[in-house]
């Protein structure tokens, strides 16, 4: 055999590459079927697959659980022998089988039936027994494996993850499945620090820097440093924010030889503040500062917009994990 490594690998992913784009020719009214049944769906998904097939499936199980659609995995040999109690009327199936007949699945089909539930095929043969008692048959077959034997599934398991991926990806946009949903489902790590949101990381109550409009403008330096923020807000008499100033605002100013006792903080303020919803992502806070060369964001609540509940700062973010 040849030893172009780096070569043969380059024939594996063209191959597993084309079964992907194949996919695009083959997306026909069963793929609609299959989403309208898993947004409509009264009970959970329940995806299954024996296998490497059963692999894929505990895989798009995962994706949809994490997308807001409640799903788990079923071993269907486990499931001929009891465990297919987990499974619910109105629950919607997804079998994997890339021949559509592979055992186990096929001696669940007549359990689904009785027990009314809607089944989605992703099969890579259209006239197979799962495809024929499917709601819903999705072909996701391929021209060749990428093994060279013909024999390891690979490109059609490629395939059917990719379907799975597309299938996921089109239920939660037309759930309207938010970033806010999504940081609701991923708590932990990395991801999860990325989907904090404002109000988990602002401060609050006395720790916000807040001068009235009239305040002597070595005052609102005073407040600016003991708030150790760089900045305060501006606040007329009823308490809404009217501007901000920095302490950059305050070095240019006593540099123009503006009078720090005689000057009031609304003469030196900036007008038309940026501002964030106590609700917004952390990621989106940092993304605004970077975007207007800023580091710190007044919050407002999420519900009374006018109300200013805190400030983030970008060392907040950053100490956070945020990025």
């Amino acid at each position: 055999m040849s030893r172009d490594l780096k070569g043969r690998a380059a024939r594996v992913l063209a191959v597993e590459a084309e079964g992907i784009a194949g996919l695009r020719e083959k997306l026909d009214e069963n793929f609609t079927r299959a989403v309208e049944m898993l947004l409509h769906a009264p009970g959970k998904v329940i995806v299954t697959g024996m296998g490497k097939s059963g692999l894929i499936g505990r895989k798009i199980a995962a994706t949809l659980a994490s997308t807001g659609t409640p799903a788990f995995f079923l071993h269907p040999a486990e499931g001929i022998h009891g465990d297919i109690g987990m499974v619910n009327k109105g629950d919607v199936v997804i079998a994997l089988s890339n021949s559509g007949e592979t055992l186990e699945v096929v001696r669940l089909l007549p359990v689904f039936k009785r027990l009314g539930l809607s089944l989605i095929a992703l099969t890579g043969n259209p006239g197979s027994t799962l495809a024929r008692h499917a709601d819903a048959a999705i072909d996701v077959g391929v021209r060749e494996e990428a093994c060279p034997m013909g024999l390891a599934p690979t490109a059609s398991t490629t395939a059917a993850l990719a379907m799975g991926d597309a299938l996921a990806v089109v239920l939660f946009e037309e759930k309207g499945f938010s970033e806010q949903d999504f940081a609701m489902l991923h708590p932990g790590g990395m991801l999860g620090r990325r989907l904090l949101t404002v109000e988990e990381l602002m401060h609050a109550g006395e720790d916000v820097p807040l001068v009235p409009a009239e305040t002597p403008l070595k005052d609102a330096l005073f407040t600016i440093s003991a708030k150790r923020l760089g900045v305060t807000g501006v606040v007329n008499g009823s308490g809404a924010l009217v501007g901000v100033i920095t302490d950059g605002d305050v070095r240019r100013a006593m540099a123009r030889g503006v009078d720090l006792f005689g000057t009031r903080a609304s003469e030196v303020m900036s007008t038309n503040p940026k501002r964030l919803s106590s609700s917004e992502l952390a990621a989106s806070a940092l993304r605004k500062m970077e975007e207007h060369s800023i580091t710190s964001l007044f919050v407002f609540d999420a519900e009374d917009k006018e109300r200013l509940v805190g400030i983030v700062h970008i060392h907040d973010l950053l100490k956070a994990g945020v990025g």
